[in-house]
């Protein structure tokens, strides 16, 4: 399986939310079986590392962005994932836009796969202060949860896991 996580400039949520994830899914069952990454929607800064906040809140609970680089979306993404995964309407509304729509279903919110209630996107820390950053650690790290769940469902599902078989 390949999970894309996707926001604006792929400089805080979406490289945040690829570290959380690779970090969970090489400490669980489904470790080897999902490819990961991250990009932006728009290419703003492409190349670059994350913003060093990101990097710094995310090093505090054990997530080392440090080797991520920034990158836009291409046409190509789309194909070649199985979930691509905005932290907000507005970037969903933007990949639908630029989607072939047959492969529109792939792009999902990661608060679709958990975090509080009432909270349906991760919000943008970049222009706010600390807290912000720990706001969005927190649900990404809800929603990376949801997802890690439901991915081993799929994958056992499929008996991609050694010892499980097809239902």
């Amino acid at each position: 399986m390949k999970v894309l996580f996707v926001c604006m400039a792929n400089i805080c949520r979406s490289p945040t939310a690829e570290g959380v994830f690779r970090k969970m899914v090489a400490a669980g069952p489904i470790a080897g079986l999902v490819d990961i990454d991250s990009a932006g929607t728009h290419g703003y800064h492409e190349g670059s590392p994350p913003d060093p906040r990101a990097i710094e809140h995310a090093k505090k609970r054990g997530y080392d962005l440090t080797p991520l680089r920034a990158r836009a979306v291409s046409p190509t993404d789309f194909e070649r994932f199985d979930y691509v995964i905005a932290m907000d309407a507005l970037n969903r509304r933007h990949l639908k836009s630029i989607c072939p729509t047959r492969l529109q279903n792939k792009i999902e919110l990661l608060l679709d796969y958990g975090g509080e209630d009432d909270e349906y996107e991760v919000p943008d820390p970049y222009q706010g202060k600390p807290e912000d950053f720990e706001l969005a650690l927190d649900l990404i790290e809800a929603g990376c949860e949801g997802l890690h769940e439901y991915l081993h469902d799929q994958l056992k599902m499929r008996g991609s896991l050694s010892g499980t078989a097809k239902d």
